[in-house]
């Protein structure tokens, strides 16, 4: 049986692969390199394309040394010419976090410790096919999807509220302090 070609790069593994070659230098782009070895596991460990082992080389040293030679293609500092053959969305990921490196850090060590979990990947895994499609993020699809998994455990959502109310007595946003019943009135109360 003849396998498949590799599937398209999805965002998370683009964030993954972006955040390591911000951290290389472009000798340092090889299939030797032990943190491109390293990184080519991590992409196997995904779960987001299924049975690997219907596919040719997945995500293998050599295809993920070609994938940061495409980065060196987008990047303006690089004096050389790179991998021209990269895609629209290695493109987009590139001019997002150009200029963001500390967040696309801090994005990939949440993928990299979500793709890590057990009980994360399992719960991810069991979700339905087409809950990616109603939405396009930016943070990428595993991030989503697992973040779509806690938010539809009613559990969790009703025993957070709870202990908010406890503690402050009324919901907002942590990160802006929004709240809603402040803005909207009665009808915001309890509303996050």
């Amino acid at each position: 049986m003849k396998k498949k070609r590799n599937p398209g790069w999805q965002k998370d593994e683009l964030i993954l692969a972006l955040d390591l070659y911000f951290q290389l230098e472009p000798g340092q782009i090889h299939a030797r390199n032990p943190l491109i070895i390293e990184l080519s596991d991590t992409l196997n460990k995904l779960p987001i394309h299924g049975d690997k082992e219907e596919y040719e080389k997945f995500r293998n040293p050599n295809g993920v040394g070609l994938k940061l030679s495409n980065f060196l293609a987008l990047d303006e500092s690089y004096s050389g010419k790179g991998m021209a053959a990269f895609s629209k969305l290695d493109k987009e990921i590139f001019a997002e976090f150009k200029d963001k490196k500390e967040q696309i850090h801090k994005l990939a060590d949440a993928i990299k410790s979500t793709a890590t979990n057990p009980a994360i990947s399992n719960e991810i895994l069991n979700l339905p096919e087409d809950i990616d499609d109603d939405a396009k993020v930016k943070e990428g699809g595993l991030l989503y999807r697992y973040h779509l998994a806690r938010e539809r455990n009613t559990t969790i959502v009703k025993k957070k509220k709870e202990k908010v109310f406890k503690l402050h007595g009324k919901l907002e946003f942590e990160l802006c302090s929004f709240d809603f019943e402040k803005v909207y009135g009665e009808i915001g109360y309890g509303f996050i």
